[in-house]
């Protein structure tokens, strides 16, 4: 089984471009999982018969974030969104910007043997002012929801989490620390992730290395030069360990700030 997990950085365009559907018919997934979508269902001609298609468009912000679910195999169940009751544990998501649970970021879709769970996290902002909401509030009201579903059945949970775990993780570590995106508070909330046992595929087949990037500034030529960061996950339940077969980034696939991930796994 194939899976993959592309940021597409607004499905109408890249759809426009004739980028979208010449990719699914190359690669030909039996999931994708597209984040930052900006758009509801139908509002992209998208003609991929063979795929169901689940949604979840940001009900406050028309044109803005959101995910979506295209699967050759129909889930047993679609949830959307941080379920309210872990939500209210957390004193709710919303902060001055807005509320983050109502923006479409979390779709999440059962399969036989796993949950699969699409994720948009939100941005600190170049001047910090969404880490409080990161550090305190949403990461973990999401660890919460995906360590909830695996007390069911193994999770897999992908997209783009909007931090670089590591210094190789992205191309210029030191100048980077500290800024959004590589702080100790967001790096630590992949560290929490790990800790709770859930294994960064990319990680599993490549330990080492830099130069894997999945997301590249649009200034300065930084994607011809690969001066970038990895952003974008699947991370996998230990019980999965032994099915898991492969993980690549794929930068030569172009259309968005943000190229697409896969995971291939045992079906």
């Amino acid at each position: 089984m194939k899976i993959i997990s592309w940021n597409v950085n607004g499905i109408r365009a890249v759809n426009n471009k004739n980028l979208f559907l010449p990719f699914v018919k190359e690669y030909d997934p039996d999931i994708l999982c597209l984040q930052e979508t900006k758009a509801e269902r139908g509002q992209a001609v998208i003609d991929l018969p063979q795929y169901e298609e689940y949604w979840n468009s940001s009900s406050t912000k028309k044109g803005y974030s959101g995910t979506a679910i295209f699967t050759k195999e129909k889930p047993k169940s679609v949830i959307l969104d941080i379920p309210d009751d872990i939500v209210s544990k957390f004193g709710g998501l919303a902060d001055s910007y807005g509320d983050p649970n109502s923006e479409g970021r979390v779709l999440t879709a059962e399969f036989s043997d796993f949950y699969l769970v699409n994720v948009y996290t939100p941005n600190s902002k170049p001047d910090l002012s969404r880490l409080p909401l990161r550090d305190q509030k949403w990461d973990p009201a999401f660890l919460e929801h995906v360590k909830r579903l695996e007390t069911k059945k193994p999770v897999i949970f992908c997209g783009d989490l909007n931090v670089a775990h590591q210094e190789q993780d992205l191309a210029n570590p030191k100048a980077n620390e500290g800024e959004h995106g590589f702080t100790k508070e967001e790096r630590a909330g992949l560290d929490k992730v790990v800790a709770a046992g859930y294994i960064d595929t990319f990680r599993h087949f490549t330990p080492t290395g830099n130069g894997h990037y999945s997301w590249w500034s649009n200034f300065a030529n930084s994607r011809a030069r690969n001066v970038g960061w990895r952003i974008d996950y699947f991370f996998a339940s230990q019980q999965l360990k032994k099915k898991l077969q492969k993980a690549e980034i794929l930068p030569s696939v172009m259309g968005s700030d943000h190229c697409p991930v896969t995971l291939e796994i045992q079906g």
